[in-house]
């Protein structure tokens, strides 16, 4: 069903002059889960667990939410340990990577994920290399809802809380078709949102990136129409990272006058204490996704983040 616009207001994005057209209002993640359950979540728990493909291992989405965080008085640890490539229905496509290896499978390392993190509350965020830029086909749908239902199985097992995220919006445009070629990848990916949308039914809490990031995307293309939020289609730039992270801060109720002008104080050390600690567990973990970097013991990550986290609690 498609959705009308949104009333709209004007956001200033910190990253020059950049004039956004911003939807104000957005649906709390679930019918029975308020606000106020999602910020305590967040600011609360002890360690805050991520979990993603390459979208979210590139970190800005990541480090925006973490900043607002530290802003709002958390003394949580957030581990980011998605990984670039990979999918949690466990598909890879034919010649992935020039043929140089398949995508991985979050299934294959989430139990060692979890033990090495030990989170409080995990937010995944999957889908957007589950349907391995194919046109919209069941087999693979029910790889992506088997995979996504024994994630959040998983963790709730180990005692933890699960936020599910929408995959954000594949940005293709005529002149640029991305690696979907004429696949019509962008509705593969909404038929994917809706149904991690339908589990809230389930007591599933899900924030939806991807419906406001397509009107955003949709809005700001009205008054410019070569406005992108992914110049390769998959990969957001800053503009779109925002977006993702705005999704969850207003399902959070943040209000919309927290801008990223609000992260510029904290995000250098945030972003570099985020990236430590990633390749630390990371690489404690294991995983089969080569090219990705070593990273230190996670003994020594923890004291170098700890020690950054001295300096922004500091500058707050």
């Amino acid at each position: 069903m498609k959705r009308s616009l949104w009333p709209v207001v004007l956001s200033v994005f910190a990253y020059g002059w950049l004039v956004i057209v911003a939807p104000t209002g957005l649906r709390a993640a679930s019918p029975d889960k308020t606000e106020s359950t999602l910020h305590q979540l967040l600011i609360e728990s002890d360690r805050v667990l991520i979990l993603g493909d390459s979208i979210t291992f590139s970190g800005r989405w990541v480090s925006y939410l973490t900043c607002w965080m530290e802003t709002a008085g958390t003394s949580a640890r957030v581990i980011n340990m998605a990984l670039p490539s990979e999918t949690v229905s466990g598909l890879s496509e034919t010649g992935h990577a020039g043929g140089k290896f398949l995508r991985p499978d979050l299934h294959e390392r989430l139990d060692r994920v979890l033990r090495v993190s030990r989170p409080d509350v995990v937010l995944a965020c999957y889908g957007m290399n589950c349907g391995i830029y194919q046109p919209f086909e069941a087999e693979r749908f029910s790889k992506f809802q088997e995979g996504s239902i024994r994630l959040h199985e998983k963790v709730e097992g180990i005692g933890a809380k699960i936020i599910h995220l929408t995959p954000p919006v594949y940005d293709q445009r005529p002149d640029k078709r991305g690696p979907a070629g004429s696949t019509n990848y962008e509705d593969v990916l909404k038929q994917y949102s809706e149904w991690l949308l339908s589990k809230r039914q389930n007591g599933w809490m899900v924030i939806d990136v991807h419906g406001p990031m397509k009107d955003l995307l949709e809005l700001n293309r009205v008054s410019n129409p070569s406005f992108v939020f992914a110049p390769d289609t998959v990969h957001p730039g800053h503009e779109g990272h925002w977006a993702i992270c705005r999704a969850v801060l207003d399902d959070v109720g943040v209000p919309r006058t927290w801008s990223t002008k609000n992260t510029e104080p904290l995000l250098p050390r945030v972003t570099q204490r985020l990236e430590i600690l990633r390749n630390a567990y990371i690489s404690a973990a294991g995983h089969s996704r080569p090219g990705v970097a070593q990273g230190l013991p996670i003994d020594e990550a923890i004291t170098e983040a700890n020690r950054l986290t001295a300096l922004i609690r500091l500058d707050k």
